[in-house]
Order: C-alpha cells, then sequence, then structure tokens
C-alpha cells in the first residue's frame, strides 16, 4: 500500500465543516433548552469539543459534552460513558465521530442509547466515506468522500505540532 497522502481538508476548511454544521445543529435545535454532544473517543470527541465552544457562542441553548470510549474491535457493544444515562431523558443527543466508514462504531454509539427516552439523536462526522455495512446515515457531514475499500482517511486533530488536517493514503 502506498505512503502517499493526500490534502483532503486543511485546517481552515476543517474549521469551515465545523463552523457549518454546528450552525445546522443550531438551526435543526433552535427551541431546546439544552443539548448533549457525545463525542466518541479519540477523534469524535475532539470534533465534539470543537461544535460546543461555537454553539456555546452562538446558541440561546446550553450544550453538554459527554464522551464515550467504545472498544471498537469488539463483536459486541463495549462502551465506557462518563454520563447517567438518565440525564439523557427527553433531550437531544448529538453523537459525534470523525469517520463514518463501516457504520460499525455509530451503531455501537447509538447502542448506548437505546434504554434512553430521548428527544432526538443525531449524527455527525467530519468525512463519511461511503462504505456503509450497517444502515447508518449521518444527519450532519463535513464532507461525503467516495474511496476505495483499501484507502485510508487520517483526521489529524489537536496533535501538539501538526495543523489539523484530512488526508487520504
Amino acid at each position: 500500500m502506498s505512503t502517499q497522502q493526500l490534502l483532503i481538508l486543511n485546517q481552515q476548511q476543517i474549521q469551515q465543516k465545523i463552523d457549518r454544521i454546528a450552525y445546522q445543529i443550531l438551526e435543526d435545535n433552535f427551541d431546546e433548552k439544552e443539548i448533549l454532544i457525545a463525542g466518541m473517543l479519540p477523534r469524535g470527541n475532539h470534533l465534539a469539543e470543537r461544535l460546543k465552544k461555537i454553539l456555546d457562542e452562538i446558541a440561546p441553548f446550553k450544550s453538554k459534552l459527554v464522551t464515550i470510549d467504545l472498544d471498537r474491535h469488539s463483536n459486541s457493544l463495549n462502551a465506557k460513558i462518563d454520563f447517567d444515562i438518565q440525564d439523557c431523558h427527553d433531550k437531544v443527543v448529538i453523537l459525534v465521530d470523525d469517520v463514518l466508514n463501516s457504520g460499525k462504531a455509530l451503531a455501537y454509539g447509538f447502542g448506548v442509547f437505546l434504554d434512553a427516552p430521548l428527544k432526538k439523536l443525531r449524527t455527525v462526522v467530519l468525512v463519511d466515506r461511503n462504505h456503509k455495512s450497517f444502515p447508518i446515515a449521518t444527519d450532519y457531514a463535513g464532507i461525503a468522500l467516495s474511496t476505495i475499500i483499501k484507502q485510508h482517511v487520517d483526521v489529524v486533530l489537536n496533535k501538539p505540532g501538526e495543523e489539523d488536517a484530512v488526508y487520504l493514503r
């Protein structure tokens, strides 16, 4: 496999995508008092933190950041959460990850909330690769990218000494 990287999104483009997604979330939830932004560790959480920061500046509602730590290699739902699932009762939850590939991680993310009576659950990804094995759709995506299955999307966020970027290799 080639080690060459193709820059898909640079730092400015990533910020523009995040800003646009934040405004879409605001438009979809304008009448809410509070929403929960559930970031999937590790990079989905970085993206969720950035969305929360923007929403705190522009939205009339409160936003609360929660994290989900999934075992992405498990054949069953194995997740650690830093919140009480009852805090989600009748709330809007925005589930955030960096890349949607097969849909397995987001499906497991949904599983965390199966027993919670949510008002609604929405999904955010920075990159939607269109290789879904699970019937998962994103509500907000930075970019939809058609790739071949052997290619890999690298999302670089919050790495010391490196600019934010999305690469295809």
